[in-house]
């Protein structure tokens, strides 16, 4: 039913729009599960990708066929067992030399022998077994030959041929094992009996079914022990397969779209890996709601501006397979959930290495196997401060407590590592706290060119023609960029009047800016309480009242759009603010060079990737005091307050100065190139993470 279901669930998503394809990326539906177990196969993979089989499908055809042949194999191992007294001394020496049944099972390991070996040697036709029910009443002792083992049924055996009436004496070999023991009792006693009255070799014995609880405990025991002797490996090993699923995707600008997929493009970009993207694929009537400017009608066309928009913003092709699962917009939530089975959709067959970009928010309804039983290492990337956003709900108290609890169980239960972007967010079992990102090459550019022109600005003060040739650049610029945007429009126009269709979805071209800064202090973020909003009103309206404010006002210039864009546009009104809201824009957009100062007083992020952007364009950045922002307060243009007096201090001196250029030091610390070094490191699991919230024996009991 469930497979149906999600096929269901499938069918509807291509109605909608979500459309086959036959280009880089395609559709396949899983297939209906019959007769052996297989992994559903249902991805967006590349057309030519290589579907790997299930490795478990071969074991599991394999299985025993049922209790009533393991039985034959308690028998022969009971007759082992039931050796009397040595025939000669011959006989004696033969079995001190092969080796009877050990006893334990260090005996065993000890001795050569196999857990196992006697019961699959014994499973023979159901004629076997009515010889062993016949030799168990013999009246002789029984004598057994390791050797025998390996050696062929004589043709002329038969259940005549060890009769119990025989009094001769019966050697049993494992193909015709035998309880060993004689006596109408003995004929009569079960196999159960037997083992408890011989007391059953580990060896040779079928082992007691294990509970639910006693086998998830002892899986985690087990992985402990191969994380302390280093089994894992270490994610900078050359060759592994590393799968990093997210939960949004472009054109969606948000921190969870972007930053996976640079991590994904700079770790494929060094060759060592076998790297594959994993993201929601949303209906058309859905990316309305989250992308209006730009819908697609497959997964081949997002794929396409994907790839297009790492190659404009970071200046190569992206070497990363895409997968695709379908995913649904939940208004209330203002993000994509899941919808079944994630680790279903990801082609790439080898099950090594899983980077879960948002653990909590992919796990909160995932059904299916653990991430962490089906992959080796699973690594999980905390983004998103959700305890925050429940605090501003409704009985936020007892909300954030059940968020609390359920973020950290299902992180335990699914990651190996968890790795928090700041100490923002709450504990989580087996953490460590290190910033993993970076920005886009695109950025770092603006500010090396802002910080070339100050530098001729300054220069040009003292020297007119510097200034006079500064400025015909600038003229010839402009002149350039407007021919280009007409000669657009033009094409655009002669498409129309021909009928053929727009052309297909492209990212915005990036041409850093060669000019000084302009402009003054800007916000750019989705337009919801969440993201700092609050503070944002009350920051400003307490500088403008106050005596710096008079001679450093702010005018903010707000750039976003989200649910509560009518509600804070409203309270903003309402309170007289010198705030503009000028919509939704793309922060490497040449419109937003020439800003100088970006405000961002949000105490919700973990860690702000427009701050970073902000800091890579060579701005002041003005910031509270806060764990999200740690790794910012160390750059020199990064001003952190505490109270409404520093934060107009800090304003006082954003507007009355220029912020300094970047050293090729904290260039490189912003850098993916550096984000991806941290990354590789902070993924292996250390000796302080076996420690901590949740790895205690309590925690290991509960998560079964």
């Amino acid at each position: 039913r469930r497979v149906g279901d999600r096929e269901g669930k499938l069918s509807q998503l291509r109605e909608s729009g979500g459309g086959s394809g036959t280009g880089l990326f395609r559709f396949t539906p899983p297939p209906a599960r019959g007769g052996a177990k297989r992994r559903a196969s249902g991805t967006f993979s590349s057309a030519d990708a290589a579907t790997s089989p299930d490795e478990n499908a071969e074991a599991e055809a394999t299985e025993p066929a049922g209790d009533d042949e393991a039985d034959v194999g308690d028998a022969a191992g009971a007759a082992g067992r039931a050796e009397g007294g040595a025939e000669s001394h011959e006989a004696e020496g033969h079995e001190a030399a092969a080796g009877d049944a050990p006893t334990t099972p260090k005996e065993g390991a000890r001795r050569g022998w196999r857990v196992g070996s006697r019961r699959s040697a014994s499973r023979e036709p159901s004629a076997n077994r009515s010889e062993a029910e016949g030799v168990a009443a013999a009246t002789e002792p029984a004598t057994v030959s390791p050797e025998s083992q390996n050696q062929p049924e004589p043709a002329s055996s038969s259940p005549a041929s060890s009769s119990p009436v025989s009094s001769s004496p019966v050697s049993v070999s494992p193909e015709t094992s035998s309880s060993g023991r004689s006596g109408p009792a003995a004929a009569a006693a079960s196999p159960a009996r037997e083992r408890r009255d011989a007391g059953a070799d580990a060896l040779t014995a079928r082992p007691r079914r294990q509970s639910a609880g006693e086998m998830g405990f002892f899986r985690r025991q087990r992985e402990d022990d191969a994380v302390q002797n280093g089994s894992n490996g270490s994610l900078r090993d050359p060759g592994r397969s590393v799968a990093i699923v997210t939960t949004a995707s472009l054109p969606w600008m948000t921190g969870t779209a972007v930053n996976p997929l640079l991590r994904a493009a700079y770790l494929a970009r060094r060759g060592l890996h076998e790297v594959t993207l994993v993201v929601p694929w949303l209906a058309p009537a859905e990316q309305k709601m989250v992308h209006p400017n730009v819908i697609f009608d497959t997964p081949e066309e997002q794929g396409e501006y994907v790839k297009k928009w790492v190659k404009e913003r970071c200046g190569f092709e992206p070497k990363m397979k895409l997968d695709f699962y379908p995913g649904r917009y939940a208004t209330d939530k203002y993000s994509i959930i899941p919808v079944g089975d994630v680790s279903e959709y990801i082609s790439d067959g080898k099950h090594d290495v899983a980077v879960l970009e948002e653990p909590e928010h992919l796990n909160w309804y995932h059904t299916g196997s653990r991430w962490s039983d089906k992959f080796r290492h699973v690594v999980g990337v905390v983004h998103t401060n959700y305890l925050e956003y429940a605090r501003l709900e409704e009985h936020g108290a007892v909300k954030e407590a059940a968020m609390r609890f359920v973020n950290s169980w299902v992180s335990r239960t699914h990651c190996h590592k968890i790795i928090k972007l700041s100490d923002a967010v709450q504990d989580f079992p087996r953490s460590e706290t290190v910033n993993i990102h970076g920005v886009s090459p695109v950025f770092l550019e603006v500010g090396r060119r802002k910080a070339f022109a100050t530098a001729a600005a300054t220069a040009a003060e003292n020297d007119p023609d510097s200034a006079a040739a500064s400025a015909m650049g600038r003229t010839v610029n402009n002149m350039i960029r407007s021919f280009g945007a007409k000669r657009d429009r033009r094409r655009s126009e002669e498409r129309a009047r021909e009928g053929k269709p727009p052309p297909a979805p492209e990212p915005e071209k990036i041409r850093p800016s060669t000019e000084v800064f302009s402009k003054g202090c800007y916000f750019l973020g989705k337009v919801v309480w969440g993201k700092g909003f609050n503070e944002l009103l009350r920051r400003v309206e307490e500088h403008n009242t106050s005596e710096t404010g008079v001679t450093h006002p702010i005018k903010l210039d707000v750039f976003g759009n989200g649910e509560d864009f009518d509600d804070v546009t409203a309270r903003a009104r309402q309170k007289g603010l010198p705030l503009k809201f000028k919509g939704r824009m793309d922060h490497a957009s040449e419109s937003m060079h020439d800003y100088k100062v970006f405000i961002n007083p949000s105490l919700s992020d973990v860690v702000a990737t427009t701050t970073a952007e902000a800091l890579a364009m060579g701005k002041y950045v003005i910031c509270a005091k806060h764990p999200s922002n740690e790794f910012f307060s160390t750059f020199p243009n990064c001003m952190v307050y505490e109270t409404p007096e520093q934060f107009s201090q800090c304003v006082k001196k954003a507007l009355s100065t220029d912020p300094a250029p970047l050293s090729a030091k904290d260039r490189y610390r912003l850098s993916w190139e550096a984000a991806t070094d941290r990354f590789l490191d902070a993924a292996d699991i250390k000796e302080e993470q076996m420690r901590g919230p949740g790895t205690g024996l309590g925690d290991k009991l509960g998560e079964t």
